[in-house]
């Protein structure tokens, strides 16, 4: 419990992990390649796991998380506590499931990668704290009803695609949504008799 309760405080301070611009391919690699060093340390639990709450692996060739939750409980002394990953700049052309395991993810910075598929953006849905994200710069952003979609599927969100989202933005994406999205049909199954 103190320990938990110091990382609360050490981790507001702490910088983030920083891969960025690596060269990364694999979430793997991540265990081998030395992190970029700023001019705040990250410190160390007693296990010698770091305590940061936020990562960067912008601008790199990443095209899938596979193993993003077993290499972020290799590095990280609380993974679940990750507040803050910024994936931009990347290859990814979906949303992996993997981000949903992070249960008290805030901001999230996708922009700039491949994901084509508007439909990806349901999966955040399951990121109940999820307030910050950016996806400008995928394909998804030349779809109709882009911005709405999203606000519809996220209605939390504070700000999208570094622009704040207003009372307006939410009301008029309720309403996109009863216009444009029908709801999925239900079978009711029903015992022959």
């Amino acid at each position: 419990m103190t320990l938990r309760w110091d990382f609360c405080k050490i981790s507001l301070q702490a910088p983030p992990l920083d891969y960025s611009f690596r060269g990364i391919n694999f979430i793997q690699d991540l265990l081998t390649e030395e992190p970029r060093t700023g001019p705040k340390v990250i410190k160390r639990s007693p296990r010698g796991k770091l305590l940061t709450q936020a990562l960067r692996l912008n601008n790199n060739t990443i095209n899938e998380l596979t193993d993003f939750t077993s290499t972020m409980e290799q590095l990280l002394e609380y993974p679940d506590e990750l507040s803050w990953i910024d994936l931009s700049f990347n290859d990814l052309g979906t949303i992996d499931l993997e981000l949903t395991m992070f249960p008290n993810l805030r901001a999230l910075n996708l922009h700039g990668n491949s994901i084509q598929s508007l439909g990806e953006v349901d999966k955040l849905a399951a990121l109940p704290l999820l307030r910050t994200l950016t996806l400008h710069g995928n394909p998804i952003e030349e779809e109709k009803g882009y911005r709405n979609y999203v606000l519809s599927v996220l209605p939390h969100l504070k700000a999208f695609d570094f622009s704040g989202v207003t009372k307006q933005d939410r009301s008029t994406a309720a309403i996109w949504r009863r216009m444009n999205v029908r709801p999925k049909k239900t079978k009711i199954k029903r015992d022959d008799y």
